[in-house]
């Protein structure tokens, strides 16, 4: 798959092993929060690919990724160790699970999803929408833009139990298009919660990211 070479810009910490990584965008490139990209990196005479979802609220001039990062992942240390004015190769966007202007958003996140989760979040409020996040990890990531977000009025549930009664109330009180991002059993249990919430589940828009690494 072609790719475009680009810049980065930035890599910043942002979570325990994860970075947000930011890139230049590249001519042409029309992408929606929640869509991702596919990023790549010739190591070891090696081309190594992986995708990541677009963790910034729009693509104008600059785009960001969230990238958990492994040890002994093929990728993801070479991404975290970029320095600024260092290349990567770019190919996308991809995926149909993307904010479109919706008027009220409800936003599950597992694991890496809290990147499309803020960036979609993040543009929805700017546009005015009703804006719900709920995001499942133990070890979170991007606080301080969760935190923003709920200082600018969207419900903000971060838990370490998609399916706990907190976020059922959540959940039972949203309203809007939902949007599921995570691993594999993330979604199962994401689905869930939203049956016993009382959602349709079979409307939302997901996004797979496979099986958890350690599965």
């Amino acid at each position: 798959m072609d790719g475009t070479e680009v810049a980065v810009r930035s890599v910043e910490t942002v979570g325990t092993d994860t970075i947000a990584l930011t890139l230049e965008t590249p001519a042409g490139f029309d992408a929606h929060p929640g869509q991702f990209v596919q990023l790549a990196a010739t190591i070891d005479g090696e081309e190594v690919t992986r995708h990541y979802t677009l963790s910034s609220p729009d693509a104008d001039e600059t785009f960001e990724t969230t990238v958990e990062v492994d040890p002994e992942g093929s990728l993801s240390p070479y991404l975290a160790d970029l320095e600024p004015d260092d290349a990567v190769e770019v190919a996308g966007p991809f995926g149909d699970a993307y904010y479109e202007s919706e008027e009220s958003v409800v936003v599950l996140a597992g694991g890496p999803g809290v990147g499309p989760a803020v960036g979609i979040g993040e543009r929805a409020n700017e546009d005015g929408a009703t804006v719900t996040v709920v995001y499942e990890d133990d070890e979170p990531a991007h606080e301080d833009r969760l935190t923003a977000l709920a200082d600018a009025g969207a419900t903000v549930a971060i838990t370490d139990d998609v399916s706990s009664e907190d976020v059922l109330e959540v959940l039972a009180d949203a309203q809007g298009q939902t949007f599921i991002y995570g691993f594999a059993d993330f979604l199962d249990r994401a689905t869930a919660a939203l049956d016993a919430a009382n959602i349709d589940a079979e409307d939302a828009k997901t996004e797979n990211f496979g099986p958890a690494p350690d599965s």
